[in-house]
């Protein structure tokens, strides 16, 4: 089996107890923990004092962290299609949450009409279409588990073999897990383990996204820390949902099967609690911003990665060829990620990319029609292109779904690039482009190089 190439010299800190997997290796299992509208600021071991996180705060101290991981797309639906398939959402095309829908509808009306039925089954049928990271790892062996969040139909659409979800919008069985126990989850690896086989788990669970429902002895921890019963509740979520964190991972210990498990963990997109209602802030989940993209991407692999800190970005593109690589399986072509155990790969590349769609879809072939922005990050830069920007016909008009808030409609409307440096701005509240306009050509290149949408827009 081909083993995992190191990155060497006095700037590695990723290690390998041997630098081959023999073929006398057991192939080790693969757990991938993906958090549900989370701030990327909203743990303990990245210096929040008001929220506690001790079980992943001890996963972070025994794995390589990337803090600035990004989630391509800031949408739930769209960013697990990105992890779990390695590719862009105009790539793998599922762009949105949910297929379009009369104007003036609401989608919890049309989820059972014949329309939107056959909406979602465009959107599944691309899932079918690409290979999955358990659809790849079953051809070598792998059972696979889904859990939590799946928006694609019955499991086995994804290429697990086993799993919760039956088919329904965004999980049905499957939104159980973490909240009702984690019974399923530790059923599956007893069956994996009398059967002899490695296993991928994907544990998704609606957790902490709302409905913030905390049990209430955590409530009360948190109640007096705030003013705002909302934040309290968010706050008490997560915490929720890092004790399951903390099972599923004591679970592995107690079954002697941390050593030989890969871990990964990030979230699918941010979160800024509103402290007045029980929804998100501007400027986070769907949109662009640092905010809603931002995450912490954690590989845990004892004996084969050394834990640290690194400040060099990555990408949920990147999973699946890391996981791939680790394993020895050669990768399907066309992923555009890179091994995040690769530490001169991750040091030589100086961009990544990402896209903001509509909630609700207005056309299933062309990704190009839901569009809402582009970005990229560089460096200190990041660069904000919304989908308006030298565009005519069609591309000009600003969509309409109603999770456009009123100022990001306005944001759309001017047509105009935004440019921010995130490290000094987190909350990207000075726009830098007008005094920086070789910075903002530099960058539309790279994302033209990338994907140019008017293009496609127009050969599709």
């Amino acid at each position: 089996m081909r083993g995992l190439l190191l990155a060497l010299g006095v700037l590695c800190s990723v290690v390998m107890s041997a630098e081959t997997l023999s073929a006398a290796d057991s192939p080790p299992n693969v757990v991938f923990i993906i958090s549900d509208d989370q701030g990327y600021t909203d743990y303990g071991f990245l210096g929040n004092n008001d929220v506690a996180t001790p079980n992943i705060d001890k996963l972070a101290a025994q794995s390589l962290v990337y803090r600035r991981g990004f989630v391509t797309t800031s949408l739930c639906c769209p960013s697990l299609a990105t992890i779990i398939s390695g590719r862009y959402p105009h790539q793998h095309k599922i762009t949105g949450n949910d297929p379009p829908v009369p104007r003036g509808s609401d989608v919890s009306v049309e989820v059972k009409r014949a329309a939107f039925l056959a909406g979602r089954e465009v959107m599944n049928g691309y899932m079918e279409a690409v290979p999955t990271i358990p659809r790849v790892l079953g051809k070598k062996g792998y059972l696979s588990f889904q859990t939590g969040k799946w928006w694609q139909g019955n499991f086995r659409r994804g290429g697990f073999t086993h799993g919760m979800t039956r088919g329904e919008r965004h999980g049905d069985e499957g939104l159980d897990i973490g909240r009702k126990g984690m019974q399923p989850i530790f059923d599956f690896i007893a069956m994996t383990q009398k059967e002899q086989k490695p296993f991928f788990l994907w544990y998704a669970p609606i957790m902490p996204h709302t409905p913030h429902t905390p049990p209430q002895r955590l409530l009360d921890k948190y109640i007096d820390k705030t003013d705002s019963i909302h934040i309290a509740r968010y706050w008490a979520m997560i915490e929720w949902f890092d004790e399951t964190c903390g099972e599923l991972l004591d679970h592995l210990d107690e079954q002697g099967l941390a050593d030989n498990t890969i871990v990964v963990y990030l979230a699918d997109n941010g979160w800024i609690q509103s402290p007045d209602v029980a929804a998100f802030a501007p400027k986070n989940k769907t949109t662009p911003y640092n905010y809603g993209t931002q995450t912490p991407i954690m590989i845990r692999w004892p004996g084969h990665v050394s834990p640290r800190m690194s400040d060099e970005s990555a990408s949920s593109i990147d999973l699946m060829p890391t996981i791939l690589d680790a394993l020895g399986i050669v990768r399907p072509e066309g992923l555009p990620g890179l091994n995040l155990l690769d530490h001169e790969a991750v040091a030589d590349r100086k961009t990544i990319f990402g896209e903001s769609f509509l909630h609700t879809g207005v056309d299933l072939v062309n990704p190009a029609e839901n569009l809402l922005w582009r970005w990229v990050i560089d460096g200190e830069w990041r660069l904000i292109v919304p989908r308006t920007y030298r565009a005519t016909g069609r591309m000009a008009e600003v969509p309409i779904d109603r999770w456009v808030t009123p100022d990001l409609e306005a944001n759309l409307k001017t047509a105009k690039p935004e440019l921010y440096r995130i490290a000094a701005d987190p909350f990207e509240e000075h726009n830098l482009a007008a005094d920086h306009p070789a910075v903002v050509a530099e960058l539309l290149s790279k994302l033209d190089d990338m994907w140019r949408p008017e293009i496609a827009s127009s050969r599709e």
